[in-house]
């Protein structure tokens, strides 16, 4: 991999391969995390708005037929530290990609109707994950875990807060965070002059300062959490996990190992337990996820209600059980990890999107060394991070059947 900064303060990334295709990733080191509470959800509205139109093509529809007119893909997400927008495409449209890309980023009329209609389309969203408890469930948790730490806030922000946002305080804020020194673009694909065709697209924004989120200490949990929402469904599902370490942190690899024993498929202890040996769920897995400054491991299952307190001693067993890991089982683990990261990024978007990730995080070389990093996890690695992080003070969210 290749990276190259611009005079405006862009970061490209650029990995060449055989492939036919090319993944443009546009990446923007701003998110949730950086909002206050009154324009809570704004980097998700921009990302919705980023493709409601530009000066060159009126609205989504224009923008959608250039990309898809081509067997294109494209898409966009926000996180609490991200808002990343990205293009697959064949390797002869690449350019056409870019300027795409860089239309849509430079040229966007935030038009007012439009914003009031797209407005509609993510209160609509809201009300969706809010009505799947598989989808809900994880922002009851986020609530829940998090005392100081904005990860502790929905993406999408609250209704009322969406429906509060101006056109003024969205471009704002647009021209505030969205900006050539705050950005990465991250290229996978065969294709030739990568760091020229970006430049031409993109040199001609003008860098400004950068408002950079103050990292955050987030309590240490004294005691365990519990938090239950009763609902008119046929299942229950719970979450039970606890605050651990950030991405930068090596102790992240370690727990990255005990997500491949605990949740690796159906073989990882979890499911074996929960599902196989006692049929108590359908769906039980583990979410494992690291920021800058925070992270978070967490178990997941689907069940019913009688089954809730059975199925929290399990997980916790499973969580003291790791004191005694072979190292059978440790290998495999590892194994686990080093075959499912690399089938992962042979996809090109995954792969264009894993190297910005790691940018945003610190540096992308880093992206190199993750699996050299799982490599080293010791036993008593998962012994000693286990012990430090898996004990009684964790966070249980339950949205219950009635």
């Amino acid at each position: 991999m290749n990276k190259y900064r611009l005079n405006n303060g862009i970061t490209i990334l650029f990995e060449k391969n055989n492939s036919k295709s090319v993944s443009v990733e546009v990446m923007f080191k701003v998110g949730s995390n950086n909002e206050s509470a009154e324009i809570a959800g704004i980097s998700h509205y921009l990302e919705h708005m980023l493709f409601e139109g530009t000066k060159k093509r009126k609205n989504s529809t224009e923008i959608a037929n250039e990309i898809e007119k081509y067997g294109a893909e494209f898409n966009a997400y926000t996180t609490g530290d991200r808002t990343a927008f990205f293009i697959k495409i064949i390797n002869k449209r690449f350019e056409k990609a870019l300027e795409i890309l860089s239309d849509m980023v430079k040229n966007s009329v935030f038009d007012s109707k439009i914003m009031e209609k797209e407005k509609k389309v993510i209160l609509k969203e809201i009300n969706m994950v809010t009505d799947d408890p598989r989808q809900h469930q994880w922002i009851l948790f986020h609530k829940n875990l998090f005392e100081r730490h904005p990860a502790g806030n929905p993406t999408y922000g609250t209704k009322e807060t969406v429906k509060a946002i101006s056109r003024q305080t969205l471009v704002d804020y647009f021209n505030k965070h969205y900006l050539p020194n705050n950005m990465i673009i991250s290229v996978v694909g065969n294709v030739n002059d990568a760091e020229k065709e970006i430049s031409k697209y993109f040199s001609g924004m003008k860098p400004k300062k950068v408002f950079q989120r103050k990292l955050v200490k987030e309590l240490k949990q004294g005691k365990p959490k519990k938090f239950v929402e009763k609902r008119k469904i046929n299942n229950s599902y719970m979450v039970l996990g606890y605050k651990t370490a950030s991405r930068l942190d090596n102790d992240s690899y370690a727990l990255d190992v005990i997500y491949g024993v605990l949740a690796r498929g159906q073989s990882g202890w979890l499911f074996d337990e929960i599902r196989n040996k006692l049929g108590l769920a359908y769906q039980v897995g583990a979410m494992h996820e690291n920021e800058k400054d925070y992270g978070y491991f967490a178990v997941y299952t689907g069940l019913d209600k009688s089954n809730i307190e059975k199925a929290r001693k399990i997980i916790l067993e499973q969580f003291k059980r790791l004191q005694n890991l072979s190292r059978k089982e440790l290998e495999e683990a590892k194994t686990y990890l080093e075959g499912n990261h690399a089938l992962t990024i042979e996809d090109n978007f995954h792969l264009a999107d894993n190297n910005a990730y790691w940018e945003s995080i610190k540096d992308s070389n880093l992206a190199k060394n993750y699996i050299k990093k799982i490599k080293k996890v010791t036993i008593d690695d998962v012994k000693r991070v286990s012990k430090k992080y898996f004990n009684g003070n964790y966070t249980l969210v339950v949205i219950e059947q009635k």
